[in-house]
């Protein structure tokens, strides 16, 4: 069971964090076209609106994989790990990057892009947080790297791994 298990929760992340995570990266990027005038304003705005759609899906379909986690964690029977506690601590601090700093951004400039009668204001004001929003995912892909290579090397694991 535990293979199984181990097994879904590895797809899982792989299918589901992985899309969040470059997606979010590359959002930053195609708003700063999007909010500015430019030639390729249109085809960064439906960019834009993808990004943020594969944001919030993935974000939601992301929660299977803590809660497989969870699950082989209790079958094989680590739930007191060090490395665990640690991984889970980051994936909580992921989750509140992901669901607040970065969806949240996102939504507003989706949002600023809907507008009709965007005004030159708010669309500079939403491009100066451009900067923070990149190192804000960035943050939240470094937390999923230490997670992984807190998964992999397991410190103070006895299987020898």
């Amino acid at each position: 069971m535990a293979k199984i298990l181990l097994s879904i929760h590895v797809l899982a992340a792989i299918l589901f964090i992985g899309p969040v995570t470059i997606a979010a990266s590359l959002f930053p990027r195609h708003a700063r076209q999007a909010l500015s005038e430019g030639p390729d304003k249109n085809s960064a705005i439906s960019s834009v609106r993808l990004l943020h759609r594969i944001c919030r899906v993935y974000a939601v379909a992301g929660i299977s994989v803590p809660a497989f986690g969870i699950g082989t964690a209790e079958v094989m029977g680590v739930m007191g790990s060090a490395w665990l506690i640690a991984s889970t601590a980051l994936t909580a601090l992921a989750a509140v990057l992901l669901g607040i700093a970065v969806l949240g951004t996102q939504n507003q400039v989706v949002t600023q892009l809907d507008k009709p009668e965007q005004t030159p204001h708010a669309a500079d004001s939403l491009i100066t947080r451009l900067p923070r929003l990149s190192m804000i995912t960035g943050l939240f892909a470094l937390a999923w790297v230490i997670v992984v290579v807190l998964m992999i090397v397991r410190p103070g694991s006895t299987t020898g791994a």
